[in-house]
């Protein structure tokens, strides 16, 4: 099972699980999570290979559904869910192959399609990183700026710097992501369709959802909507965190 953290809120309404993106956490949601807590639960979740979740050497999607749905399932289906970017193609596998498990799908800046870039380069820059006698995220973030120039990517990676451990390390299953990167950035194709509420949200700033891809996303989910976050990038909860929750509060309660 999944390393889950859960946030109290009305039991009568459905719950809300949070599945986060390619080497992030649960708690990278937390503050949103409690903001969206109260008028229902909120469960968020540290994928296989991420946090304290176990360690496999397959990352398939879909294994990662399969997590997901093993989660629902324990917490009582339906659930309202939201992905983001990885998480958002898992969710998305869920939605086709389990689709009794969703009352509502969001998807955060994420396609099913299979993509060409890779993340590989960070899993580089965070092997490189020299933890020898480190104790503070400021020291780790001046080393880690010889590998990794942008400060918001060094900041997130940051997060999951385990700097308790002696000695430092992160809590990646780092030669299982690298070993399943054509995986992550691909797309397993599942057949079927989800025909309950699917919302694509998008930062409009972000390349990641193009209009060549809608027709594919349409043709999976009949009743997707789309909306843009003005003035977000990929990690849209992060560059807009107010404008995301309030878009996901107008939807999750329409």
């Amino acid at each position: 099972m999944l390393a889950m953290t859960h946030y109290d809120g009305d039991t009568a309404a459905p719950a809300l699980l949070i599945a986060h993106g390619l080497f992030g956490s649960a708690r990278n949601w937390n503050v949103i999570a409690k903001r969206l807590s109260g008028p229902r639960r909120v469960v968020t979740v540290d994928m296989r290979n991420h946090g304290q979740s176990p360690w496999f050497d397959s990352h398939s999607y879909p294994d990662l559904a399969s997590d997901l749905a093993e989660v629902i399932e324990a917490e009582g289906a339906p659930m309202d869910l939201l992905g983001h970017s990885m998480g958002g193609k898992a969710s998305m596998v869920l939605a086709l192959t389990r689709p009794e498990l969703i009352r509502r799908l969001v998807v955060a800046d994420i396609a099913p399609v299979a993509y060409s870039h890779t993340q590989g380069h960070l899993i580089d820059a965070m092997r490189a990183l020299d933890v020898t006698g480190l104790s503070s995220r400021l020291e780790a973030d001046k080393r880690l700026a010889a590998h990794v120039e942008d400060a918001g990517t060094r900041a997130f990676l940051l997060q999951s710097l385990d700097l308790k451990s002696d000695p430092p390390r992160w809590r990646f299953n780092l030669d299982a992501l690298e070993a399943e990167m054509s995986k992550i950035v691909g797309w397993p194709g599942p057949t079927g369709e989800f025909s309950g509420p699917a919302l694509f949200l998008t930062g409009a700033e972000s390349d990641y959802v193009t209009p060549e891809a809608r027709p594919e996303i349409k043709a999976r989910f009949p009743h997707a909507r789309f909306a843009k976050i003005p003035g977000a990038g990929h990690w849209l909860h992060a560059d807009k965190p107010r404008a995301f929750e309030a878009t996901l509060e107008a939807y999750l309660t329409a």
